[in-house]
């Protein structure tokens, strides 16, 4: 009997149509954009974000389920291609498997058809294939390894960039401590071993804390600020102040997500259930048009904890690690930014 399938694997069909809609063909528009001052930003995709971050609320997926994060990286991995980054050099991939080793995808590419389409159906069908496919990426800091939730890496570059992201929709006063007392923890390890990697933190934080608790979004927000100032933690921090109707809530179950603690060393295998299963796209399309309104709430985010100041910084920071012959596309894409 096949396996009942999981809230993240539902999740995945809906992403993955969402992203494709947002970039038809696999073309996706260039984030960079110069104003009439001559000043260079990067410009998110929010239209896209709001979709992804309604996911999780129409199927009433909880922290437990990893899906509400999840809408998260999706939506970063989508504007690391925006900017100009291969599908196979951004992790999570648009496709399953959602880590695919650059130099696998490289060898599917050079194999003569007739074998390429043998093992391409197996790599893509299987849920996982130990030490070669899985569906997050674990690097080792300093002293342990860290899952990390998007990144660019490559055997012959060791990690280039490394974001990790958290959620979170309610129980603010109770969960916020563990949060930044993680994230302080997982920037040091990763910072000392990787120090030329781009670094970042992303926060996904309902807007209700504003009104609900007031002094722990100060607190909050001055802590995510500093994470992104300090010398051995983040080179850029990121807050996304989500806002959406009660009707629209997750139930609040008082239970935490499980910990991450440190992962085992050895591949992190798919289970069955969480491998998304082919769905007709007339019928993710009605799911999408469900979806609740999400809106970003742009103006109460502090200005040196915006998205387009964190990806903007991301992205410089790899392509100034790097040689000029390596990211030529993303090169390409922030040396022709559209005028406004």
């Amino acid at each position: 009997m096949a396996a009942k399938q999981s809230a993240k694997a539902e999740a995945w069909v809906i992403f993955d149509r969402i992203v494709s809609l947002a970039a038809p063909g696999g073309v996706h528009s260039n984030p960079w954009i110069k104003n009439a001052d001559g000043q260079l930003r990067f410009e998110p995709d929010y239209n896209t974000l709001v979709k992804l971050l309604g996911v999780p609320l129409y199927l009433k997926a909880g922290t437990q389920s990893g899906v509400p994060a999840l809408a998260l990286d999706v939506w970063l991995s989508y504007e690391l291609r925006r900017a100009g980054f291969d599908s196979d050099q951004a992790w999570p991939r648009p496709v399953h498997p959602r880590i695919l080793p650059a130099a696998v995808a490289s060898l599917l590419k050079a194999l003569p058809r007739k074998i390429r389409d043998a093992v391409a159906d197996r790599v893509n069908n299987q849920p996982s294939i130990p030490d070669v496919t899985s569906s997050s990426a674990s690097i080792l800091g300093k002293n342990y390894l860290k899952q990390v939730d998007v990144i660019i890496t490559d055997w012959a570059t060791g990690p280039e960039l490394l974001i990790s992201t958290k959620r979170m929709d309610s129980s603010y006063g109770k969960n916020a401590p563990n949060r930044i007392e993680e994230s302080y923890g997982d920037a040091k390890n990763l910072r000392l071993r990787h120090p030329l990697a781009a670094l970042g933190f992303v926060f996904g934080l309902r807007s209700d804390i504003l009104q609900k608790e007031p002094k722990t979004a100060d607190w909050l927000f001055d802590l995510l600020a500093k994470l992104g100032r300090e010398d051995d933690a983040y080179h850029a921090t990121c807050l996304v102040l989500m806002e959406y109707s009660d009707e629209a809530a997750i139930p609040d179950t008082g239970e935490e997500r499980p910990p991450e603690g440190v992962p085992e060393p050895g591949p992190e295998l798919v289970r069955e259930e969480d491998a998304p299963a082919p769905v007709p796209e007339s019928e993710v399309d009605r799911e999408i048009a469900q979806l609740p309104k999400v809106t970003i709430v742009e103006e109460k985010i502090p200005e040196d904890l915006t998205p387009d100041r964190f990806l903007a910084a991301m992205v410089t920071r790899v392509l100034a690690a790097t040689p000029v012959n390596m990211h030529e596309e993303a090169r390409r894409r922030r040396a022709s930014p559209e005028l406004r």
